[in-house]
């Protein structure tokens, strides 16, 4: 929690906020309140007895209804009349340690309210009241007191110091609307201009490697750039944004943000802000801002509008100076439900057999960013019941799953796949996923895990399901092992969704077609589907993503083929036979069911050799 004193915030000019009737300092009726250490931690009904808002013989009622009709005390004090949602708020505000205060009172000066970006104060519904230099003390007002989160948030994206008091709905809308105006709202494109005009930071063009410790901090301190970075962090988590890549150049210094796995870039900065930025993205991830020379990785952890958002921050060191690449990893936004994964009726039919077999080895593959993660996160959150014990080993662990052992690798220390996977065999797990089969002694120990009666899932950077057949024994893995223990293999792409608000049908021409290899009469009595742009996609004609998929059954001829060391192509014509769909067919059929673009099919697809 923030740190937190008796007294009330001031009001700028310093004076004590006016009191209101239910604000403030005074509880109503002209009762003054208590001071808040009085207050804090006390039980609710005793709070709102000392705000003048109940008596102790209806405090006593409502506890005598709560032991039959059970609920939050507070509910049922407002459900009986005694007092309203305000009171209520209000109290429970005072009950954490946050001062009431009637914001409605207060006259706050520019360079307090510009402290918070408008896009910050309006996300986690905020308003600054006051602010101490000399300790970096920000008092802030909020309306809802269970979003302590935002005390923490704004530590790590800001810097200050941070006391959290406690106003009601309307008062906060309304000084929203008084403060932070929409047409008012800061955009990056103007920050940017004003950082171009900053002489402080202008200061520090062209001396890269020649700044010093104290320099360094005093630029991660820079509100500019700390405005500029927090407005950039915002708006690629509201644009569902997947990483966000800050790369310096000999001239130039890029921002963009890759959105449905497309970069896009944005406005670029003055290219001498790289140093700033770097540093104060080192010290909101604990990073060693002195250290230039070395790779560094962190994590940054923000609760934005109520989901928690990770981002895992890689610092590389380059050329012109270092390269961050920040990956947003939106807990509240994943989807681990199998069937929001996209994959067809049938193929979820057979995904599911396969994931609640007994034993064997499940592999998912594709190139990174394909969703592979995701896909495994879900077959697991399928499986997750209280009488199965599932370990996994993953290099970085994406998404904390409550009911899950999850195990970070990291090969510094000497903790690799193999080691994790030799200990989980010691933990009595029923299933284990193995982050990716890297090395023979990994694939080795997954062999031998499914062959002692365990589930395995696993990954592997192949172009298709056939073709991991062929990197297991390049591996050095014998195909009498791959035979015995391999269930399936499952492969995967994402395409760009098209954009429903913008929608519409067009005509492919020959040269479309003939990059799907289809000819104009097969095309025929299909439709084809494009997005026109809106401001909903961002003018893309893309919204979300859609995962294509295709599966890999092992049967016997297929596990005879791999013992005569058959190629990929006869592996591949044998699971055709059998059923398989490849990720080409699969991407024709969200062709012709107004999904996907014939570009974003033909981008992450590749046509079957002949």
């Amino acid at each position: 929690m923030a740190e937190e004193t008796s007294k009330p915030p001031v009001v700028p000019d310093g004076s004590k906020p006016p009191p209101r009737k239910g604000l403030g300092r005074d509880g109503g009726g002209g009762r003054r309140m208590p001071p808040i250490g009085q207050l804090k931690g006390r039980p609710l009904g005793r709070i709102l007895i000392k705000m003048g808002k109940l008596s102790r013989t209806q405090v006593g009622e409502a506890l005598e209804l709560q032991k039959t009709k059970h609920g939050p005390i507070g509910q049922i004090l407002v459900e009986l009349g005694y007092v309203d949602d305000n009171d209520v708020r209000l109290a429970l505000g005072a009950q954490a340690g946050m001062e009431p205060v009637d914001i409605s009172k207060f006259d706050i000066p520019t360079e307090i309210i510009s402290l918070v970006p408008s896009q910050v104060a309006t996300t986690y519904r905020v308003v600054p009241l006051d602010y101490e230099a000399s300790t970096k003390l920000l008092t802030i007002a909020l309306d809802d007191p269970s979003n302590f989160q935002a005390t923490d948030d704004l530590k790590t994206l800001m810097g200050f110091q941070v006391r959290a008091c406690i106003t009601t709905p309307d008062d906060m809308s309304a000084a929203q609307a008084r403060y932070y105006p929409e047409d008012k709202a800061e955009s990056i494109t103007d920050l940017i201009t004003e950082i171009a005009g900053d002489e402080d930071l202008s200061k520090f063009e062209g001396r890269n490697e020649s700044i010093d410790l104290d320099e360094l901090k005093e630029l991660a301190d820079s509100n500019p750039v700390k405005r500029l970075l927090n407005l950039v962090l915002l708006q690629a988590i509201r644009d569902k944004a997947s990483d966000i890549h800050f790369e310096p150049f000999e001239d130039e210094y890029k921002m963009r943000y890759r959105i449905d796995g497309v970069l896009y870039e944005m406005m670029p900065p003055p290219r001498h802000i790289a140093v700033a930025i770097a540093s104060r993205i080192k010290v909101m991830a604990n990073l060693n801002i002195a250290e230039r020379r070395m790779p560094q990785d962190g994590r940054i952890e923000l609760a934005v509008a109520g989901n928690p958002v990770d981002l895992r921050v890689a610092v590389l060191p380059t050329m012109f100076g270092e390269s961050v690449v920040m990956r947003v990893l939106d807990r509240g936004n994943v989807s681990l439900s199998l069937e929001r994964l996209g994959m067809r009726d049938e193929q979820l039919g057979i995904f599911r057999q396969l994931i609640n077999k007994p034993n064997g080895i499940i592999i998912n593959t594709g190139p990174t960013g394909s969703g592979k993660t995701t896909t495994l996160y879900a077959a697991l959150n399928d499986l997750n019941t209280i009488d199965t014990k599932i370990l996994t080993a993953e290099d970085p662990v994406e998404y904390d799953i409550d009911g899950l052992i999850q195990c970070q690798i990291n090969t510094e220390l000497g903790m690799t796949f193999g080691k994790a996977l030799r200990s989980f065999l010691r933990q009595d797990p029923d299933i284990i996923l193995v982050g990716e089969i890297r090395d023979l002694e990994t694939a080795q120990i997954a062999v031998q895990a499914s062959l002692t009666g365990h589930l395995v899932f696993t990954t592997l950077h192949t172009n298709d399901a056939p073709s991991s057949i062929a990197r297991l024994v390049d591996l050095g893995l014998e195909p009498f092992l791959i035979t015995a223990t391999l269930e399936a293999i499952v492969a995967q792409r994402l395409v760009r969704r098209i954009c429903e608000n913008c929608k519409d049908e067009f005509h492919p021409t020959e040269d479309m077609l003939m990059e799907l290899d289809l000819r104009p009469e097969e095309a025929g009595g299909k439709s084809f589907m494009y997005g026109r742009g809106c401001d909903y996609c961002n003018n893309t004609g893309y919204r979300g993503r859609l995962g294509l998929f295709e599966i890999m059954v092992m049967n016997d001829e297929l596990r005879d083929l791999v013992m005569k060391h058959a190629s990929t192509a006869l592996l591949r014509d044998s699971a055709k036979k059998a059923g398989l769909r490849s990720l080409r067919e699969n991407g024709l059929m969200a062709i012709f069911e107004g999904l996907t673009t014939i570009e974003e099919v033909v981008r992450e697809t590749i046509l079957e050799e002949v």
